[in-house]
């Protein structure tokens, strides 16, 4: 059987019919965002799964997830910049409340020397932590400032440290006791087009290593004791998945019908690259600019 997979919740819902009013359980909202004094525009999509049905259809948990499509907007423009931390920023707030007097904790996953691994620790080196300041001269010191309370770890993965990285967390957490705490990871997508041009922000927490399908221990409120907001990037897309595309749309162009075009690809059998993962050219740039983008949206929704 072909099957693609996608660690955006938005791509698993473009992949039933329909607006969405139909699945039971999953509610999708659309909306386009233009930005402040500029021709450009972005794409914010809001997927609501509400009960056990949704859970089940979607196969991810019962949360929201809010998805903003960047598309071809140049964030390194300084004005278009300001508007997509501003929109990115009021997404996180809409899942978690307002942030700033609140003690953050942020986990950067990934492994730093596999470059489409490692948005996490690129977030990280981004951060204005100022946890020990709060506790050298005092909390009013962040008030003088302007600064939230942040900390954050880059824990690695299992291979390097041979723990799990929720043993790693839930042993921070239950020290530090953050009001929240933001993990960060890479992501899979199912669309060649959303690679590094689309971030992911959920209420649901994640699983570290789900990028390339190697799910670890839940990052979530069960597992953590706490409220857990992820925000992930698509950084890689199945090698199947863009073989199966171009074979799709030789055999359409061909005047192969949808039914022909799906019993072929369901029979060709499972493909020597399976479990290959493909990634721009330009990654090791585009992490890095990532990497300060999201920094930036919580260095900002942090501050006074």
């Amino acid at each position: 059987m072909y099957s693609v997979r996608t660690d955006l919740a938005l791509e698993a819902r473009e992949s039933f019919p329909g607006d969405g009013g139909e699945i039971e359980g999953v509610i999708l909202e659309k909306e386009t965002k233009y930005l402040d004094g500029k021709d450009e525009s972005i794409n914010i999509s809001t997927v609501r799964i509400t009960n056990k049905e949704g859970e089940t259809v979607m196969n991810k948990p019962i949360g929201s997830y809010i998805t903003v499509e960047l598309g071809s907007v140049n964030y390194n423009d300084d004005g278009i910049r300001t508007s997509i931390i501003e929109c990115i920023g009021n997404c996180v707030k809409e899942l978690c409340g307002e942030l700033y007097g609140k003690r953050i904790m942020v986990a950067g996953l990934g492994n730093r020397y596999v470059t489409a691994d490692s948005l996490g620790p690129f977030t990280i080196d981004n951060l204005n932590v100022s946890r020990h300041l709060a506790m050298e001269y005092g909390y009013s010191f962040l008030d003088e400032i302007g600064m939230g309370e942040i900390c954050a770890i880059a824990p690695g993965v299992m291979a390097q440290t041979g723990m799990e990285t929720e043993e790693i967390l839930s042993s921070l957490a239950d020290n530090i006791k953050p009001d929240v705490i933001f993990v960060i990871d890479a992501l899979a997508a199912r669309s060649v087009s959303r690679v590094a041009t689309t971030v992911q922000i959920t209420d649901t927490g994640i699983k570290p290593g789900s990028g390339v399908g190697n799910h670890r221990v839940g990052l979530d409120r069960n597992n953590l004791d706490t409220k857990v907001i992820a925000i992930g990037v698509p950084t890689v897309v199945e090698a199947e998945v863009i073989v199966g595309d171009r074979i799709e749309d030789f055999m359409f162009r061909q005047g192969f019908n949808s039914d022909e075009i799906e019993t072929f690809l369901n029979n060709m059998g499972e493909p020597a690259i399976k479990d290959m993962y493909v990634t721009p050219k330009n990654i090791d740039e585009t992490v890095k600019q990532l990497g300060e983008l999201i920094a930036e949206v919580i260095n900002t929704i942090t501050a006074c």
